[in-house]
């Protein structure tokens, strides 16, 4: 039997203040996205930021629909906003941040399980890893240099 030991590397960052000045207007498009958010039914927002490699900033938001649960997340409808209006142009660093209605998010929020698979395409497909930084409303930040750092055994186009 083999046993494998996984590791990944982030840091963690107290609070935007902390941030490079590059990385803090990136999070905050991020912020701005999520004001925009359309989610009535979960009073939960997030918002996305792409700094594609030409300079590019794609904001993206969650987007909810009365046949709940039929809506789609702030990373997907940012990712193929990017991969729609700039093809072949490849991301360099993605910025997500949440908030909710009904409480003070106060810890990081990553990307969920279907968008990680989601980005995880774009970072194989392009050969260049994508820098994620996340958070809630307020509080820490968390930055990892790679998307697939977040999805261990990811599933891609090889397997098909």
């Amino acid at each position: 039997m083999e046993k494998l030991e996984l590791k990944t590397s982030v840091t963690v960052y107290e609070n935007l203040a902390e941030l490079t000045q590059d990385d803090t207007l990136l999070m905050n498009k991020a912020i701005e996205a999520r004001t925009k958010a359309y989610a009535p039914y979960s009073k939960f927002k997030v918002g996305a930021a792409f700094l594609l490699e030409n300079g590019e900033i794609i904001l993206g938001n969650n987007q909810e629909n009365a046949a709940y649960p039929s809506g789609m997340c702030a990373e997907r409808v940012g990712v193929w906003k990017v991969s729609s209006e700039f093809p072949g142009i490849k991301i360099k660093k993605l910025a997500i941040t949440a908030a909710s209605e009904n409480l003070t998010v106060n810890k990081p929020v990553g990307p969920c399980g279907g968008c990680r698979q989601t980005l995880s395409e774009y970072e194989i497909n392009q050969k260049e890893p994508i820098e994620v930084l996340f958070m809630g409303e307020i509080g820490k930040i968390v930055k990892t240099t790679s998307l697939l750092s977040l999805l261990p055994f990811s599933f891609d186009s090889s397997y098909l």
